[in-house]
């Protein structure tokens, strides 16, 4: 069994576009064996990317993700004191959760981002 943290555009691209995918990353996400997460963090990131006009995504993401089987992860007092404690390798502050969650949990985060790998937390390559 894995389990699996998506990146926000990890997860978008599962909802609308799965073939942007790795082969061996659409079969992760398929596997019922698997515990596939998405943040609250990437949520609060689409809405608030929405509402600015940075994003065009449909409404009702975290519906969505939950729809496509995919299980919410909420933020807890440990993952906030861990992202503010976090080097600075990456400034954004919705990816320093999401590797936060990834170190608290024991997940593997599914992203194309190069400076996740920097924080020692297990990351597999989307495509």
């Amino acid at each position: 069994m894995r389990r699996l943290l998506l990146d926000t555009h990890v997860a978008l691209w599962a909802l609308s576009t799965p073939n942007e995918l790795a082969p061996h990353v659409r079969a992760a996400l398929e596997d019922p064996r698997n515990e596939v997460v998405v943040s609250a963090a990437s949520v609060w990131e689409v809405e608030i990317k929405r509402a600015i006009g940075k994003l065009d995504a449909p409404d009702g993401f975290g519906s969505a993700c939950a729809g496509r089987g995919f299980d919410a992860l909420e933020i807890s007092f440990s993952h906030a004191e861990v992202a503010g404690a976090l080097p600075l390798h990456h400034g954004d502050p919705f990816d320093r959760m999401l590797i936060a969650q990834a170190l608290v949990e024991g997940l593997e985060l599914v992203t194309k981002d190069p400076a996740f790998a920097q924080y020692g937390i297990q990351v597999v390559a989307p495509s």
